[in-house]
């Protein structure tokens, strides 16, 4: 849609009307994992499978937890994806087949590309009390499936404040301000801070879709209530957004370009055919090279489920 369009509505309700159907929420899923952390899942969903090359977010936290008893995950394989953690509270050492080792504290992004293949370990320190992170996937594009992998750690963020909001540009371009993070499709993330309760007006890229998480905290998306039980998406077509927030809301916005190809997502592998994630699977199950070691973990690798007779394509 184009802005004219807007123009043309001359009747309040009829406008209403016109930009609602464009938003829509629904519920997360809820799970726990380690000891006592839950995990909020946004994507993918029977509501919304992608926004944009953003293809899996969940919420962990916020969670206090005695010394030690912090999350483990074991090495595991990734394919065709990048994973994207933003630590809010709490540290992690992300360790991988590259021989990378980076611990993430909070206001820090780790980014890992997997591409043709890699895998690592996330573990919490044995002193670390604390976690609330986001963690999230974006699926490469078809040239940059089997990319060679790689790791980025990002210890700073751009952070632009307005309208009593602290802006954190974690990807793309935002508020003519432009994050360092290096992704390989026309994506947006930013995380909003609320100072004091206030009321913003985000502009809109028409040609995006776009979600909204709370992750501390509730407030509303054109009216739309959100909490941290449900999500708030908008279809391309819109040019404008009012949130409100109250004083200490941290919300999470995301936002991309529909897209371009339909994606199997399973276990922890993207990609385009079952044959391809098939053989990462058997690959992984063989300790093929294309996974690599990571030989100072003390506990055992994670096992491949079985491999489902069906898979269905996300767009």
């Amino acid at each position: 849609m184009t802005n004219s369009s807007y123009t043309e509505l001359s009747n309040s309700d009829d406008c209403e009307k016109y930009v609602n159907r464009f938003i829509q929420e629904f519920p997360l899923r809820s799970a726990e994992i380690g000891q006592g952390t839950v995990i909020k899942r946004a994507l993918p969903s029977r509501h919304k499978r992608l926004i944009g090359a953003w293809c899996f977010l969940d919420h962990a936290g916020p969670v206090v937890f005695p010394q030690g008893d912090g999350l483990d995950v074991g090495p595991h394989p990734h394919i065709g994806l990048q994973t994207f953690t933003w630590m809010i509270e709490g540290t992690m050492m992300h360790t991988d087949s590259l021989g990378t080792k980076q611990l993430i504290r909070p206001k820090q992004v780790n980014l890992m590309t997997a591409g043709y293949g890699i895998s690592h370990t996330e573990v919490a320190p044995e002193t670390e009390t604390h976690m609330h992170a986001a963690q999230l996937w974006i699926a490469l594009p078809d040239d940059k499936i089997n990319m060679a992998p790689r790791f980025d750690h990002y210890p700073e963020l751009p952070v632009v404040e307005r309208d009593q909001v602290e802006f954190t540009v974690l990807v793309g371009e935002f508020l003519q301000t432009r994050s360092p993070v290096a992704v390989h499709s026309e994506l947006l993330g930013v995380d909003l801070t609320a100072q004091e309760s206030t009321t913003t007006r985000i502009q809109l890229n028409p040609k995006f879709e776009y979600g909204f998480m709370a992750l501390e905290g509730v407030a509303e998306v054109n009216g739309h209530e959100l909490t941290d039980d449900n999500m708030v998406v908008l279809e391309p077509g819109m040019t404008e957004i009012e949130i409100r927030l109250h004083k200490g809301s941290r919300v999470l916005l995301l936002g991309g370009e529909p897209f371009e190809s339909p994606i199997l997502l399973w276990w922890n592998f993207v990609g385009r055919t079952q044959e391809e994630l098939c053989q990462a699977r058997d690959h992984w199950i063989a300790q093929d090279d294309r996974f690599g070691t990571i030989p100072d973990y003390p506990g055992p690798r994670l096992e491949a489920p079985a491999f489902p007779d069906k898979m269905r394509a996300s767009k």
